[in-house]
């Protein structure tokens, strides 16, 4: 079995996050992802494992891949799991999330 999704699922994911969610990727990729410095983000693919970036860091793209708390096995666990990590990054920064809806 493959451990990722298809690559219509990782297309959508990515498109969405980077046209919606942008600066909360920015947030997972500096706290969750190590780069505290980074000043852009954008999502570049995911698997079942894991959630890849390309951020920005003194005007370079550098990868970074932040991994999921447990293998994702349906696509319905992206989100949710997407969703934690957001929580997760906003907690670690000290910022209140944004009200879920």
């Amino acid at each position: 079995m493959s451990a990722g999704f298809p690559p219509e699922v990782v297309a959508a994911v990515s498109r969405h996050m980077n046209d919606d969610h942008a600066g909360d990727a920015l947030l997972i990729c500096r706290t969750l992802g190590g780069r505290p410095d980074a000043t852009a983000a954008r999502t570049t693919g995911l698997d079942a494992d894991g959630i890849d970036f390309a951020v920005t860091v003194g005007g370079t793209e550098v990868p970074v891949r932040v991994p999921f708390a447990h293998r994702l096995a349906e696509r319905a666990q992206i989100r949710r799991e997407v969703v934690r990590m957001y929580r997760e990054a906003c907690e670690r920064a000290g910022v209140p999330p944004r009200p879920a809806g």
